[in-house]
């Protein structure tokens, strides 16, 4: 089983070659009751939309400089990632993966950027606009099935076929690597943290983490508890309808939950990533869940604060909101809580 030990300095040194990167903002909100919050917002992330735009494009070119040590005998810097060479190279390259919105145009942008190929399988339920966002990528979209999973089995079908490398968000026995590169690329979220914090001394006490696999609160937390010197209580956020992390907690093992669709779609995931899972478990955190009715609220709330987002990406400020009366109440105890913004209200649906 892969041990996960990621260096935020690689997607960073990577990235800063890059010119749509840059530092995602911090702003600060109030709750009605006065409860001030630090809010990391990633809707402007690489010009995707989202937080996904770090861990895809990070995983296709270490994917690709990978590719490039083993014909070449030697690994690239991170200077030498966008050369010409390696897109030459990169042109012989492909990558496939299902989505269902954010993280198979992460995937399509990072293989246009390098050079290589993508296809993007969908079922039959994505919108129309986020296939045409694809394709803009220049993504080769094929539409499969009517659920996500009958997508993904197509995409790991194509791999097995092609030799197309499947990039998938999340991680199962024998398929750890390329999902473990996406949660790297995450980890440059809380090191942006982590100097933005020791420059201001301004540390939350609590964080919230929306989780569907797992992949972006696995990340966080991992970086949190080891690289963070001021360490915050951390929750795990979940929908009611899929709490697969709640559950495999519990039981001591990843385990697979059912329930209903939920409104929070990009959360809304019945089996946990190992990587996140194995992460989690031993890493102190809280989980807790909430409903549709929860997020849509928070959603509204977020929205009268001026950051549009959809129940996906309010979903940790939902949380907090359910526990801010128990937290506000321990005068012992200064409450700073911090909740991540993880997506644009137009943001392509995943």
């Amino acid at each position: 089983m892969l041990d996960f030990k990621p260096s935020p300095q690689k997607p960073l040194l990577f990235f800063q070659q890059c010119s749509a990167y840059q530092a995602s903002l911090t702003t600060r909100i109030h709750t009605s009751s006065g409860t001030e919050v630090l809010v990391k917002h990633e809707g402007n992330r690489m010009g995707l939309g989202s937080f996904k735009g770090l861990g895809g494009i990070y995983a296709v070119a270490q994917l690709i400089s990978d590719q490039w040590e083993v014909i070449h005998g030697s690994p690239l810097e991170p200077s030498e990632l966008l050369s010409s060479p390696v897109r030459e190279m990169a042109q012989s390259i492909s990558f496939v993966c299902a989505s269902a919105g954010n993280h198979g145009l992460a995937v399509a942008a990072g293989a246009r950027l390098l050079g290589a190929s993508s296809t993007v399988y969908l079922s039959q339920a994505v919108p129309d606009n986020f296939e045409k966002a694809l394709l803009a990528q220049g993504a080769f979209v094929i539409r499969s099935g009517n659920t996500y999973e009958e997508s993904m089995a197509a995409a790991m079908a194509d791999a097995n076929s092609t030799g197309a490398i499947l990039l998938a968000d999340s991680s199962w026995p024998g398929y750890e690597y390329p999902p473990s590169l996406i949660m790297e690329g995450y980890t440059v979220i809380a090191e942006e943290l982590k100097k933005e914090f020791e420059r201001d001394v301004n540390w939350p006490s609590h964080v919230y983490l929306q989780a569907g696999v797992g992949g972006f609160a696995g990340a966080i937390t991992y970086m949190i508890r080891h690289n963070w010197p001021v360490q915050p209580i951390i929750y795990i956020v979940e929908p009611e309808f899929a709490p697969c992390l709640k559950a495999s907690h519990e039981a001591g093992k990843p385990v697979n939950v059912a329930g209903p669709i939920s409104t929070m779609g990009r959360l809304d995931c019945k089996e946990p990533s190992i990587i996140a899972f194995n992460i989690l478990q031993i890493s102190q955190v809280n989980y807790i869940t909430v409903s549709d009715k929860d997020a849509d609220d928070a959603t509204h709330k977020l929205h009268k604060n001026g950051l549009s987002t959809t129940p996906s990406g309010a979903a940790g400020f939902a949380a907090l909101l359910k526990t801010e009366t128990l937290h506000t109440a321990q005068a012992n105890q200064a409450f700073k809580p911090m909740i991540f913004v993880t997506e644009n209200a137009n943001t392509c649906i995943e």
